[in-house]
């Protein structure tokens, strides 16, 4: 087994903040979302959110889908595998769909757990800003429309935020949290629109094309 190390926007041979955050080569969907995860919140939170006292490893597991990792901390470097084939310092069951929400108490070391527990709960950026960082990362998608339109409901009545220019576009429309969450890689797109609180305009193949940029976010691919 290899790994890669994230970088400061993809995977690459640079540090995000002086922490090194290996992932495996091949790495599964939850190791891809975890260790993303942990790098949005070192970016937002600094290196200090690896506290250098704290080592471990932490088993995650998922609520309602067989899928597990493991995040080992030591010498302030975090790395992610897939599964759990250790005896954990802690185990968390989160739900992957609710941004790593707990699914009961972490069993374990509470300091160790605390730290996991911050790594993989970074602050949401402004949906606006998220939905220019979402459509840079979406353009080398095939099919993509030439515009993404954003559009929210403020105090101030409707808010409009219009990326990339051209013929075609896809609209879509929500809570600013959320147009933040999923343009972020926070929230899955299609779990967001089956709450009924997103919803989009644009033809099937959009559509289609539009969940798959937002996989290319989440999953860091």
């Amino acid at each position: 087994m290899t790994e890669t190390t994230i970088g400061p926007a993809t995977c690459g041979a640079d540090a995000v903040d002086g922490v090194d955050i290996r992932i495996e080569d091949d790495a599964s969907p939850i190791v891809r979302l975890i260790g993303r995860t942990i790098a949005d919140s070192i970016r937002a939170n600094g290196a200090d959110s690896v506290p250098g006292a704290v080592e471990g490893a932490i088993a995650v597991r998922s609520h309602d889908t067989p899928q597990a990792a493991t995040i080992t901390i030591s010498d302030g470097a975090v790395a992610v595998s897939s599964g759990v084939f250790v005896e954990p310092d802690v185990t968390m069951t989160v739900d992957l769909n609710q941004r790593f929400a707990l699914v009961g108490e972490p069993i374990g070391a509470d300091d160790l757990a605390a730290a996991a527990i911050g790594l993989l709960s970074p602050p949401l950026p402004d949906w606006k800003a998220a939905a220019d960082s979402f459509w840079a990362a979406a353009r080398s998608v095939p099919g993509i429309p030439d515009m993404l339109v954003a559009i929210t409901e403020g105090p101030d009545g409707l808010d409009q935020h219009v990326v990339g220019e051209g013929e075609t576009h896809y609209v879509v429309a929500g809570p600013p949290e959320l147009l933040a969450g999923v343009f972020s890689g926070a929230d899955d797109l299609i779990a967001a629109l089956s709450t009924g609180l997103m919803g989009v305009r644009g033809t099937f193949s959009q559509l289609s094309v539009l969940v798959a940029a937002s996989w290319k976010v989440r999953y860091d691919v």
